[in-house]
């Protein structure tokens, strides 16, 4: 055949294959489209360097990415922490919708390496990065991912809002600074975010939204539906990320599978138990100490929770029920010692109707007499929890509750004082009649009631090592007690060891010895 018809027909036949194969390619692209293979789509306002590694670098990016990887964990390995963090934000990029790369890649930065340094700014820096990387930039390429939402709700709820790291409450001081800024300083006003009134509360919401990725709207919906909680405190943002989650498996309910559902219910309504526990933050006034305390307000949307996820998680239900029945120990004892005397009663019946067994010791049938009044069952509580055979124990216990009641007087809580001084006359009382039926009576009794209080007096009322003067002041103007108490410490010790007993015994109701 001549070289030059041979080389004409070579070229057609090259043609015709480019052409074919340019059709066949609209049917893969068509194919890839429908499977949810196309990953170009969602990056179409990427940054240069990101749009430059997902396209220029084709199926390279796979091999690079183990590479990197690799060395990364070296890095990590070696405690070259920022150079591994470089890779992984190049691993991020090479791989920017695979939604399981931002959660490992957030999760080692606030758990693994934030752990490795000493100095409580430095660990919050790497926490704050761990969620910055799933949150402004992991969500934006994978909007829809509910494991991104699932890992942030807990990097709040367990990383922040949790106990486990030392660091916890430098975190929850962090986050409350910033976010004292758009919720006020109770941390439950919306007025300004969804009403901005001037120039200055359009930029303060501009911020939340653009710097924290947050709606306003949305956040006030979720405290509306499963609060009231104190926004500067991680536990409300663990469950508006938990609620956010819910709301985009919704638009990709297709690909949603039902146990992802379940961890993002169990987030919010864990978040909404940590709420319930020490949600509220406590300033105490003369040391200008922060410390937090139950919010009670979320008693009814906590319960509320529990019976749904009863209802939604069928397989859960009895390891639940068992959570609930505890929630429901908890709510009854805190309101009864917050002096809210008619909630706790009308929780305790619940507790009753729900589980007749109100056991508190799992495991210990007996371990509370039938038909027991709220009374008895707030005192078993504590007697129970220090082991009311214990004289030391029982003897620190009522201490501690003395202690307290003076200092939520000083603090101006004056129902709480009188709740807590009720509970720790009942305490001794219990241990006193119980004992005394014991052996014959042969057990240690405890000392004098009166003995108690005025041990605990002195403590408050010693001007080296009690309470502020300020404090001090008002407990003994509040008790009617000697002014001299407030005198130098030779003085005070003095007439501390010479109150009255008919003074104590008015201030505090003494039992009878």
């Amino acid at each position: 055949m001549n070289p030059r018809v041979k080389k004409i027909i070579l070229l057609l036949l090259a043609a015709a294959l480019l052409f074919g194969s340019g059709q066949f390619q609209k049917s893969l692209n068509h194919d890839r489209d429908a499977l949810g293979l196309t990953r170009t789509a969602v990056l179409e306002d990427a940054p240069p360097v990101l749009a430059f590694t997902t396209v220029a670098l084709g199926g390279f990016r796979g091999l690079i990415s183990n590479f990197l990887w690799m060395r990364a964990n070296d890095l990590q390995q070696d405690d070259k922490f920022f150079e591994a963090a470089q890779l992984a934000d190049w691993i991020t990029k090479l791989e920017p919708t695979f939604a399981s790369v931002w959660v490992f890649q957030g999760w080692n930065m606030a758990y693994n390496i934030s752990v490795k340094f000493k100095d409580f700014p430095d660990r919050w820096r790497w926490v704050q990065r761990g969620i910055e990387l799933m949150r402004d930039e992991g969500l934006r390429y994978n909007p829809n991912s509910v494991d991104l939402y699932r890992e942030l709700a807990w990097q709040f709820q367990h990383k922040m809002g949790a106990n486990l790291d030392d660091a916890n409450m430098y975190y929850k001081s962090q986050w409350a600074g910033e976010m004292r800024n758009f919720f006020g300083p109770n941390g439950t006003n919306f007025d300004l975010l969804l009403n901005p009134p001037d120039a200055t509360a359009r930029t303060n919401v501009a911020e939340f939204r653009d710097k924290f990725k947050m709606d306003a709207a949305f956040a006030k919906q979720v405290d509306t539906e499963y609060g009231p909680f104190d926004w500067r405190l991680p536990e409300a943002h663990a469950i508006y990320w938990g609620a956010r989650g819910l709301e985009a498996a919704k638009e990709n309910s297709d690909k949603v599978k039902a146990d992802d559902l379940i961890k993002l219910r169990r987030i919010i309504y864990q978040s909404m138990l940590q709420a319930f526990h020490h949600g509220h933050i406590i300033v105490d006034p003369f040391t200008r100490n922060v410390s937090l305390g139950p919010n009670l307000e979320l008693t009814p949307q906590v319960n509320a929770a529990y019976e749904q996820m009863m209802a939604e998680d069928a397989g859960m239900r009895d390891n639940i029920a068992k959570a609930h029945r505890n929630f429901l120990r908890d709510a009854v004892y805190f309101l009864y010692e917050d002096n809210r005397v008619t909630e706790a009663a009308k929780w305790f019946k619940y507790l009753g109707d729900k589980y007749p067994d109100k056991t508190i010791v799992d495991g210990q049938p007996d371990s509370l007499p039938k038909n027991l009044t709220l009374d008895e069952y707030a005192v078993a509580v504590v007697q129970i929890d220090i082991g009311e055979t214990s004289q030391e124990r029982v003897t620190a216990a009522v201490q501690g509750l003395l202690t307290r009641c003076y200092y939520d007087l000083a603090t101006g809580q004056d129902d709480r004082y009188e709740n807590l001084k009720r509970l720790a006359i009942k305490v001794y009382e219990r241990y006193t009649e119980k004992t005394s039926k014991a052996n014959g009576g042969k057990r240690i009794p405890l000392p004098p009631f009166d003995t108690l209080n005025k041990t605990v007096l002195r403590a408050l009322l010693d001007p080296q090592n009690g309470t502020p003067y300020a404090a001090r002041a008002e407990l003994v103007t509040k008790l009617g007690l000697p002014s001299s108490l407030l005198e130098p410490a030779a003085a005070t010790t003095n007439a501390v060891e010479n109150i009255p007993a008919n003074s104590v015994s008015a201030a505090t109701n003494s039992p009878a010895q």
